[in-house]
């Protein structure tokens, strides 16, 4: 069952949460299954830490800020996903596995949230361009755009856009979050390498 989205105006290692929220959008009062999505693993710690970062909420547009899964059609529009849900609001539960994945990955000082009033020299901003399945292409599609800040002067030090494409078999709740999950996976593997690196 796909849900139209209001108007913007107003792999392996995917977790099915048992137990799921009602949700009485869809008529038929079926309960959706929640998914989650996974981080990268850890690694063993090549070299001294050398630097801290903070990783904000991606910001996106108004249909990413929900815990639907989403599809968008060949003509453009975009509608809800039914018999599924994420298993927190899409920022951040992006937010929280790319800082595990960055905390796994073992080669920075600290990883933490603007919250959480840690010094740090750098400051991850991304933005969800695409976290969806194109029902056209039968793809899941992630597409985050990612700068780092220089937490001292504001400035800039790097930026660039990841992105994965991963087939789907069919355009259902559990294929289409499997699909999303190896996406995000692998667009977090290389989104981690590179501020690994340095940006």
């Amino acid at each position: 069952m796909l849900l139209k989205v209001p108007s913007p105006r107003h792999a392996p290692g995917l977790l099915a949460v048992g137990l799921a929220l009602v949700l009485g959008a869809c008529g038929s009062g079926a309960v959706p299954t929640t998914f989650d999505l996974t981080a990268l693993p850890g690694a063993a710690r090549s070299g001294a830490a050398r630097r801290s970062i903070v990783v904000a909420e991606p910001v996106g547009l108004q249909p990413f800020e929900a815990d639907r899964i989403i599809v968008r059609e060949p003509g453009g529009a975009v509608s809800y996903l039914g018999g599924g849900q994420w298993a927190d609001r899409l920022p951040r539960l992006v937010q929280t596995r790319l800082i595990q994945s960055l905390e796994n990955a073992n080669r920075l000082k600290s990883v933490s949230r603007p919250g959480d009033k840690v010094a740090a020299d750098t400051v991850l901003i991304t933005e969800l361009r695409s976290f969806d399945i194109h029902a056209g292409t039968r793809e899941a599609v992630v597409d985050l755009s990612a700068k780092l800040i220089q937490e001292s002067t504001g400035t800039v030090v790097a930026a660039k856009v990841f992105q994965a494409r991963v087939p789907v078999a069919e355009v259902n709740a559990p294929v289409a979050a499997n699909g999303l999950d190896r996406a995000l996976s692998l667009v977090l593997a290389d989104l981690v390498r590179w501020i690994n690196a340095g940006g």
